[in-house]
């Protein structure tokens, strides 16, 4: 009996929270994942809401389950697992019929199979889903590539589940086949570049001003009703108020410096990489996580080099967190507007045409980098205006002027002192490398021509010149 109104496959944490998300809004769900035992404990944990859903054995009971044209979403391990189920699927589904992959996806794996699908007549959505478990179950933020018309036919569901902030759904339609997914890496490498500069400020503060945990997170709660105001802000001065209750002693202190990562951030910098725009931020808070689980190595180093400096750490009196709050602040819009400079480079390249006011708008409410300062980007693009970058938007200059001079001061008090900070140091680089009109780029032309002839334009007049070296290359 074919009454579903949608199907979903994979019963994970992300899975299941979905599916329940998409139940509580009143539609009915056919579930099937590929172990029956996590139905079966879906279905038995499913409480009041498990007559909304139909527990499917196979894919062909999945696939008579749903009311034709069929939306079935796939929230399986991304790579390899998601082309097999689409190939599971492929002879059991009609024309028309919807395949959503919502997991992590690479946004080339999904021009891929948005291009293999198209001529079988089966559509294809790309759905980047921000928010985690708890985003999952009470409203994510939703990005969504592929068929406009094919998104309109599960818009009404994506937005009665999405996230809302002040009665707007956080969903949209951003283009074609991988631009979802690939909007989607972008929030994943501005969250990496995020969190690494909350860690490094949390880093001066617990190192260079000696101030324990608790302190710190009351330094975080207070910014959080700040400019900073953000989810990533919030949860961190939740997690250092935290005891492990196991020692008393503060959670934060007890866990391994050694931090993992599934990939999504390293896509970004890569994709940066390879689209030729600069994303430092992003690539050093990558870098960042993979010397993070160089653990043992880092331990030895440090025997050799002996540790940081804390001793000369300038102390700022009373205006130490207000210091700290300013370079944060700018260091934070200028991830922004990496990811966003990529996502505008990445646009042209794909032909995608993407809303970046829109992109700001859904990142508002469910996902990990929602923050208040999203309303400032909205506004930089109001009226259909496109600022060259960010960093020169009207309404970002003003904020950046007055901030920029605590990032100089934290990375030159951080830089003597031998404190590790990275993502804030490539933050003030790009930064002042973006705003100097004459670079030093002059002399690498000089010496690329010196020792390979490739040429290079002169100031004063058109076209290829060569120097008068003199010498031969080597």
């Amino acid at each position: 009996m074919n009454d579903a109104d949608i199907g979903l496959i994979g019963l994970g944490v992300m899975g299941a929270n979905l599916a329940l998300n998409i139940a509580d809004q009143g539609y009915r769900v056919a579930v099937y994942n590929r172990t029956a035992e996590k139905t079966d404990n879906f279905m038995a944990q499913a409480g009041g809401l498990a007559e909304r859903f139909i527990a499917c054995r196979t894919l062909e009971d999945l696939v008579a389950a749903i009311k034709p044209p069929r939306p079935i979403i796939m929230m399986v391990q991304a790579g390899e697992a998601v082309d097999q189920q689409i190939a599971l699927l492929k002879p059991l589904v009609q024309k028309a019929d919807i395949l959503i992959d919502a997991g992590n996806a690479n946004f080339h794996d999904t021009m891929r199979r948005f291009a293999e699908l198209d001529p079988t007549g089966i559509s294809y959505l790309g759905m980047g889903v921000s928010g985690g478990a708890e985003g999952a179950r009470h409203g994510p933020s939703i990005m969504v590539g592929g068929s406009r018309d094919c998104y309109r036919r599960v818009e009404p569901v994506l937005t009665a589940i999405a996230a809302r902030h002040e009665g707007d759904a956080c969903v949209d339609y951003l283009g074609s086949d991988g631009a979802g997914h690939f909007v989607k890496t972008i929030h994943n490498g501005i969250e990496y570049a995020n969190m690494q500069m909350i860690a490094e400020i949390y880093g001066l503060m617990r190192t260079g001003h000696g101030l324990a945990p608790k302190r710190i997170g009351h330094v975080f709660d207070r910014w959080n009703d700040g400019p900073l105001k953000s989810y990533l802000i919030e949860i961190t001065g939740k997690v250092l108020a935290a005891d492990d209750p196991q020692t008393d002693q503060p959670m934060v202190d007890i866990i391994l410096d050694r931090a993992g990562q599934k990939g999504t951030g390293r896509w970004t910098a890569i994709e940066a990489q390879a689209l030729g725009v600069p994303a430092t931020t992003i690539e050093e808070a990558v870098s960042a996580r993979a010397l993070s689980a160089l653990k043992q190595q880092r331990l030895a180093a440090e025997e050799i080099y002996g540790p940081a400096l804390v001793a000369d750490f300038p102390d700022y009196g009373v205006d130490a967190a207000k210091t700290l709050e300013n370079a944060l602040l700018a260091a934070t819009i200028i991830a922004y507007a990496q990811g966003f400079a990529v996502m505008a480079t990445a646009s042209a390249e794909y032909d995608w045409k993407l809303p970046y006011r829109d992109v700001a708008r859904i990142w508002r409410a469910g996902c990990i980098i929602r923050s208040q300062f999203l309303e400032v980007i909205m506004q930089a693009y109001d009226k259909g205006a496109e600022p060259a970058n960010l960093l020169v938007a009207g309404n970002v200059v003003e904020t950046l002027e007055t901030a920029i001079p605590a990032l100089r001061r934290t990375v030159a008090a951080a830089a003597q002192s031998g404190l590790p900070v990275a993502a804030l140091a490539a933050a003030l680089g790009y930064f002042e490398t973006y705003r100097n009109g004459r670079s030093t780029a002059n002399l690498l032309q000089a010496q690329r021509d010196f020792f390979g002839e490739h040429g290079f334009e002169r100031t004063d007049r058109p076209g290829a010149h060569h120097g008068p070296w003199g010498l031969a290359p080597g």
